[in-house]
């Protein structure tokens, strides 16, 4: 299938055209105060696996396919995504400031800016007008200035920009997970499964994951029980613990994003190619819908480019066994 549906996350920052300046990639080191500990983290045996998809429902100029075998090392990766809690305590330790707070507006999803609100709306992107650039928008605001995180500090930071993500890596000293540590991760020990507990859906009428119920964009039911963000560890986990790694929200990896580079590239511990435009994004949000994006599976990927942040972009952190 070709990618002719657009992923739920938005457009680059650059499709706006911002006065703001471009944050220095000096990124915040560690201070020694964040907690280092593997402790909570999923330890992985290294092993082989069968990455990527060649289903009709897979998009093939993504890179999704062909199906190839793959071998990582020994890894740690976190059960869940960092939470508004988790980046909390970041930035009271470190005084960071995020992208989308040096810029000062970042991307919301039209039903979620309050009428007060609009008033702070600068653009909409062109293809996909759901999504308005609300200035004040960042990790604790995230639907415009007048909103807060008070009541969500169990569900996943948002607004986060792959720049931001690797800075708090840094001062927890953990990493961004490869794009095939995180299929790997993603998959559960399942071969070749559509999703990380299996093929169907709703098996048995259950809800597994978070995403778009009803017509997108202009009505969620949210039949799934959420409209936007789930808390971090909602739903079932996978065979090897992880939560939410289809829906909920969209993870960064480390990877430069390229649909041809996995068809010659490393089959050893791949790690993207050494340059890039765009970095890759996995596991689809709550915006996803088969109709729409259907990048909820776990082979599917899309891209962004590193300065960018959006409503439902995040993180999880892994960690080099040693």
């Amino acid at each position: 299938m070709e990618s002719n549906k657009p992923a739920c996350c938005s457009a680059s920052r650059n499709a706006i055209q911002s006065n703001h300046r471009m944050p220095a990639n000096d990124l915040m080191p560690s201070n020694g105060e964040s907690d280092k500990s593997t402790e909570q983290m999923i330890l992985l045996p290294g092993g082989t696996f069968l990455m990527g998809t060649n289903d009709q429902e897979g998009f093939s100029s993504d890179g999704e396919g062909p199906v190839r075998e793959i071998e990582v090392s020994s890894f740690y990766i976190a059960p869940c995504t960092v939470t508004n809690f988790e980046f909390k305590q970041f930035i009271h330790a470190t005084g960071y400031k995020t992208e989308a707070e040096t810029f000062g507006w970042s991307y919301v999803f039209h039903l979620f800016v309050s009428e007060a609100a609009s008033m702070n709306v600068i653009d909409s992107v062109r293809h996909s007008p759901w999504w308005l650039a609300v200035e004040g928008a960042d990790w604790c605001h995230p639907s415009g200035p007048d909103s807060g995180i008070e009541e969500l500090l169990d569900h996943p930071v948002i607004h986060i920009s792959w720049n931001d993500a690797m800075a708090y890596c840094r001062w927890a000293g953990k990493r961004l997970p490869t794009e095939a540590e995180w299929e790997y991760a993603a998959r559960g020990g399942l071969v070749q499964k559509r999703y990380p507990w299996g093929d169907e859906l709703k098996p048995g009428g259950k809800h597994m994951c978070n995403i778009w119920q009803g017509k997108f964009p202009l009505k969620n039911h949210a039949s799934d029980g959420y409209e936007g963000t789930a808390p971090a560890q909602s739903y079932d986990s996978n065979g090897y613990g992880l939560y939410n790694a289809s829906g909920n929200i969209w993870e960064w990896c480390s990877d430069w994003f390229s649909p041809t580079y996995h068809i010659e590239g490393k089959k050893v511990n791949p790690i993207g190619p050494s340059t890039g435009v765009s970095k890759v994004v996995r596991g689809g949000s709550y915006l996803c819908h088969k109709s729409y994006c259907n990048r909820f599976r776990v082979a599917a990927r899309s891209r962004n480019t590193p300065d960018s942040t959006t409503g439902n972009m995040g993180f999880r952190c892994a960690a080099d066994v040693h």
